[in-house]
C-alpha cells in the first residue's frame, strides 16, 4: 500500500506534476468544443447541399442553378470521399506539416483539422436523417410559401435532429477521443501529459489510468447529457 501511495506522490504530487494532467485535459476541451462547432456547421451545411441535389429530379438539375447544384454536390462529395477515406492522424500531420505549416498555434491547426474531419461524418449523418424525412414535409413547407431553406431549417432539420441524434452524439464522443493524437505534432493535450509524466517518473500505472479514467467520465457526462435531451424531446412529441 505504502509503495502505491509513494507512487501517487511522485507522480502527481510532486513538482505539481498534476498540472501536466489539468492543463491537458483544458487543452483537449478546447480542441473538442470548437472543432465539434466548425464539424457541425460544415456537416448541416453540406447535408442540406447533398440532399437539395438528391432530392431533385433530373429535368430540374438543368440550366446554371442545376449546374451549380451539380458543381457544389460533386465538391462536397468529393470532401466527404477523401476525409473518411484517410486517417485522421495522416490528415493532422499534413495540416501541420504542408497546409498550415506557417501557422504558430498548435490548437488552431488541430481544432481546423479535427472540425473539417468531423464534418464529413456529420455531414453524412445529418444528409441520413434529412432524407428519412418524409418527403410529403418538404412539399407542404413549400406549397406554404418557404424557400427550400426556410422549409429546411424550419421543418425538415428538427424533424432530422431528432432520428439523428444517438448517431450524433457517437460521433461527438468519437472526436473527443480522436483528440488523443495532437500529441504527434507536439499538443500537450490529456494523454500526452499523462505520457510526459509517465516518461519523467519512470510510471506507467497512475498516469495513464488517469487519463483513461477522465476519457471515461468525460464520455459518461455527454452520454448522460443526452439522454437528457432525448427525454425531453420525446416528452415535446407527446405534448
Amino acid at each position: 500500500m505504502q509503495r502505491l501511495i509513494d507512487k501517487f506522490v511522485l507522480d502527481f504530487i510532486e513538482k505539481e506534476r498534476w498540472k501536466f494532467i489539468t492543463n491537458g485535459l483544458k487543452v483537449t476541451l478546447i480542441v473538442t468544443l470548437l472543432a465539434l462547432i466548425i464539424g457541425t456547421l460544415i456537416g448541416i451545411v453540406v447535408g442540406i447541399i447533398r440532399c437539395a441535389h438528391d432530392q431533385q429530379n433530373p429535368s430540374d438539375l438543368r440550366g446554371v442553378k442545376g449546374f451549380l447544384l451539380k458543381a457544389l454536390n460533386a465538391v462536397c462529395k468529393l470532401y466527404v470521399t477523401v476525409i473518411r477515406g484517410t486517417p485522421a492522424l495522416v490528415q493532422l500531420l499534413i495540416m501541420y506539416y504542408v497546409i498550415l505549416i506557417t501557422a504558430k498555434s498548435k490548437i488552431l491547426v488541430a481544432v481546423l483539422t479535427f472540425g473539417i474531419n468531423s464534418g464529413a461524418y456529420v455531414a453524412e449523418i445529418f444528409r441520413g436523417g434529412i432524407m428519412s424525412v418524409d418527403p410529403g414535409q418538404m412539399e407542404a413547407g413549400r406549397s406554404l410559401g418557404l424557400s427550400y431553406v426556410q422549409t429546411m431549417i424550419k421543418i425538415v432539420l428538427p424533424q432530422a435532429f431528432k432520428a439523428i441524434l444517438p448517431s450524433l452524439v457517437n460521433e461527438f464522443i468519437a472526436l473527443l477521443k480522436e483528440t488523443s493524437i495532437c500529441g504527434y505534432i507536439g499538443l500537450n493535450e490529456l494523454t500526452r501529459g499523462g505520457d510526459i509524466i509517465r516518461g519523467t517518473t519512470f510510471d506507467a500505472l497512475f498516469p495513464l489510468f488517469a487519463v483513461a479514467l477522465i476519457y471515461l467520465m468525460l464520455v459518461l457526462i455527454i452520454s448522460y447529457l443526452s439522454g437528457l435531451l432525448e427525454r425531453r424531446l420525446r416528452k415535446s412529441d407527446i405534448r
